[in-house]
């Protein structure tokens, strides 16, 4: 009986966990990294929502000379893969106009940080952080990729 009286508790709050994102501030789709000094294009990377969360993979780079570049310094299954094809954002969960909970791979230095994204002004906020320490970029909709 306490099982049962438990479960239909569960069942009740898992809508409140994880809700999806309001209309107007849809992060799928792809995006045109800025770099943060040239102010110029960098990359771009392709949101994709598979299973609830929203994961992000670089799938065409401004700069013609890297595409065969690999990801020396990043972790884990990612280390020594092609920063073309290189799935950067993973994991990110939606709560209400944000997604959170997931990481963003820096493929420049192999870092890996918590991220936040979030759509303001028809742009996608990426705020990288550890701890109380972030850095937010803007992205822009790539067009006619």
């Amino acid at each position: 009986m306490r099982a049962l009286l438990l479960s239909a508790l569960l069942a009740a709050t898992l809508p409140l966990a994880a809700q999806p994102p309001r209309p107007g501030n849809d992060i799928t789709g792809r995006w045109t990294t800025i770099d943060d000094n040239t102010g110029k294009p960098r990359s771009v990377v392709e949101i994709t929502v598979r299973n609830g969360k929203a994961y992000g993979r670089i799938v065409d780079l401004h700069d013609k000379t890297k595409l065969e570049k690999v990801c020396d310094l990043c972790p884990g299954d990612r280390k020594d893969q092609r920063i073309l094809g290189l799935e950067v954002i993973r994991d990110m969960v939606a709560d209400g106009d944000e997604w959170d909970d997931g990481t963003i791979l820096d493929p420049e230095n192999g870092k890996e940080y918590s991220c936040k994204l979030w759509v303001e002004d028809g742009t996608l906020k990426v705020r990288g952080y550890i701890a109380f320490l972030y850095r937010t970029q803007t992205w822009v909709r790539a067009t006619g990729r």
